[in-house]
């Protein structure tokens, strides 16, 4: 029982690792008015006959607090690039100069500052439930073990415990998460 209980908990602990891993890029997407390369990186652009992200064609960095700098290594994809940021509804107007793009983050409006509190949430949400899901998929493993008398009941109430315990500690990440970034949101 330990050897397939620790390998089920392996598991369940990777899951959720990775659902935490989700929502920390989904923040990242999130503009909360400091310039960050990672507010691009859903930009996709048409390059060489097909849809190529953003930091395939160019270089992104933070040129100042409220605005960001992509270098497009190909002077032809200049124009192409400028559209697709233009048009990746972000809420940006970039300016091309050259093969660099310049590309400010205007202010936060209070409007947007709510709608973008309440995207983190959907985030985070979305998240809570991911990890709710691993729990469950791990509960009906040690359940089968049960009914299979595979481990004794007490054991098996230890392994629904120990499942959920990781889970209330997995929960207490994502609502921490959430606090910051709304925080970020709210202050910038």
């Amino acid at each position: 029982m330990a050897a397939d209980f620790n390998a089920l908990k392996q598991d369940l602990t990777r899951r959720m690792d990775g659902a935490i891993e989700t929502l920390r890029k989904e923040f990242q997407g999130l503009r909360t008015g400091r310039a960050s390369p990672a507010l691009l990186e859903p930009v996709r652009v048409e390059a060489y006959g097909s849809v190529t992200p953003l930091n395939q064609v160019a270089n992104i960095s933070v040129a100042g607090p409220g605005l960001l700098s992509v270098q497009v290594w190909d002077k032809g994809l200049a124009k192409a690039v400028e559209s697709a940021i233009r048009e990746a509804n972000l809420g940006l107007n970039p300016q091309a100069e050259g093969q660099v793009i310049r590309v400010p983050l205007p202010p936060l409006t209070t409007e947007r500052r709510n709608e973008l509190a309440k995207a983190a949430a959907r985030y985070a949400e979305g998240t809570r439930v991911a990890i709710r899901g691993v729990r469950r998929d791990g509960m009906e493993q040690v359940k089968g073990w049960d009914k299979k008398h595979e481990v004794s009941e007490d054991d098996a109430k230890r392994a629904e415990e120990e499942i959920q315990k990781l889970t209330d500690q997995y929960v207490k990440q994502v609502d921490a998460s959430l606090v910051e970034k709304e925080k970020d949101i709210r202050t910038v």
